[in-house]
């Protein structure tokens, strides 16, 4: 049997298969809560990447220092989570009304199960609670102004970005996600 020599899972991955050659997961299949389906599909210290694209604002600011924690234990050294939530600091009301905790609508859409509304402090502040090293790669500041260094796709592409979203294309920015690379140092 061949064994990959990087092991990289998409967490939450929809319908989406924005990331060729990744484990694509759905949350019944390995929930970030549920230490008992991470050790039926890895080995601890053996994961290089994982990404979440709009999944951590699901859980409690505790849940995901948690969460965390669990992808911390099956990382790799030097290995990281490329985590993108809806940004609390983009001023825009009508993104701020679909993204609040609850979320518009009924009770079924999946909004309405948003349990934080995440900035750039607070979602750094929650992966290095699990120690973490933080590296923010796109995101708003205190003043409204967008924060979009260059970042690399082929670590992970989030498709609701500056860099990848078509809605994203032009000089002002429709969709908008707080993204940083969480690392096991």
């Amino acid at each position: 049997m061949l064994v990959p020599t990087e092991i990289r899972v998409v967490i939450g991955a929809g319908p989406y298969n924005n990331n060729p050659g990744w484990l694509h997961t759905q949350e019944e299949e390995l929930s970030l809560l549920n230490p008992h389906q991470w050790e039926k599909w890895f080995e601890p210290d053996s994961v290089t990447a994982i990404l979440t694209e709009h999944v951590w604002e699901h859980l409690t600011f505790e849940e995901g220092v948690e969460a965390a924690k669990l992808c911390r234990r099956f990382l790799k050294k030097n290995g990281y989570i490329r985590c993108a939530v809806p940004d609390g600091l983009f001023p825009d009301e009508s993104y701020q009304r679909l993204v609040q905790i609850g979320g518009p609508g009924p009770a079924d859409h999946i909004c309405a199960s948003h349990q934080i509304v995440y900035n750039y402090n607070t979602l750094a502040k929650m992966f290095e609670k699990a120690g973490f090293m933080v590296k923010l790669l796109e995101y708003f500041d205190e003043t409204g102004t967008p924060q979009v260094p260059d970042w690399d796709g082929e670590k992970g592409v989030i498709f609701r970005s500056k860099k990848y979203d078509p809605r994203n294309q032009g000089e002002q920015l429709q969709f908008a996600s707080l993204i940083v690379d969480a690392v096991k140092e």
